[in-house]
């Protein structure tokens, strides 16, 4: 992506952009808008987490957006956000970013002062999460249907997986942004979006919760459901085994080819075995429908 530097003049301030800059240019930008080079430098940082440091003459905070393909199993926090450096002053507001946001060119241009283009930027970088956690309830939501109504079906602990670190990340990012939005001060004119924007990140944290409080209840139910099948297929190899074995002992007796065996030539001892083993099998099945096992 090519470096975009653009200024904007406003009434009563001037917002300067700059998209995707050079770490050759950190000393320039330092000198040119008598920043921080370290902050600078920060802003440029790719796996930077949400800040905001407070100065005299300016705020310097950091925030970051979703930006990941949901219909890739990404699990890099700088592969689904990115973040935005902010320099904020009176009469002054600098952005510094990597990534292309479609809502930077959707601002009001009558806006009257630093902090409303700076509520409407925070606002719009919050509701990138709307859409990716709508889309992991909802992926959750299928996948708990498999498993408790198409019973037969086999879900993907791979899915789970994605679904779950996902929303772990967004839930975090949302964390730390939670704590910079409530450290940043506004005029009262502007209050009202800021708590809209501090009321947005708690529900997309709550959202986010939820989400991976179901992934991690789905999983421990589908291992479960997944090893009460295994142990009903062991409980029915275990009651046929316990319905053959002792009829097998009585017919591998009996199959011996030994002379002296008097039950082999009595009249009736073919039938006398047969109803001997009939016993055996009613016994076992009584005693196991006494001790509910069947």
């Amino acid at each position: 992506m090519s470096s975009h530097h653009k200024e904007i003049a406003f009434k009563s301030f001037t917002w300067i952009d700059i998209l995707n800059p050079d770490k050759g240019q950190i000393g320039e930008l330092s000198a040119q808008y008598g920043l921080d080079f370290f902050q600078i430098k920060d802003s440029l940082e790719i796996g930077h987490l949400p800040k905001i440091e407070n100065y005299s003459d300016y705020a310097f905070i950091i925030l970051r957006a979703f930006t990941g393909d949901m219909t890739k199993r990404q699990t890099n926090i700088n592969k689904i956000t990115n973040k935005v450096a902010f320099f904020v002053s009176e009469k002054r507001l600098i952005t510094i970013r990597r990534a292309e946001f479609s809502f930077f060119s959707e601002y009001n241009p009558e806006c009257v002062n630093v902090e409303e283009l700076l509520v409407f930027l925070m606002r719009k970088m919050v509701q990138t999460y709307n859409d990716p956690i709508a889309f992991l309830a909802k992926k959750v939501e299928l996948l708990e249907h498999t498993v408790f109504v198409r019973t037969n079906h086999k879900i993907s602990l791979e899915d789970l997986y994605y679904h779950k670190a996902q929303s772990r990340i967004a839930k975090k990012v949302l964390q730390y942004s939670q704590v910079v939005i409530n450290q940043i001060v506004v005029r009262d004119k502007f209050k009202p979006g800021l708590q809209d924007i501090k009321d947005q990140v708690l529900g997309l944290i709550h959202n986010s919760d939820e989400v991976i409080d179901d992934t991690s209840n789905l999983l421990n139910t589908y291992l479960s459901i997944n090893a009460q099948k295994s142990n009903d297929v062991m409980k029915l190899l275990t009651v046929f085994s316990a319905f053959f074995l002792p009829l097998t002992f009585i017919v591998g007796v009996y199959g011996m080819n030994f002379d002296n065996m008097p039950e082999l030539r009595h009249e009736y001892g073919y039938f006398a075995v047969m109803g001997f083993m009939l016993i055996i099998v009613i016994w076992i099945y009584i005693w196991f429908k006494r001790r509910r096992i069947l």
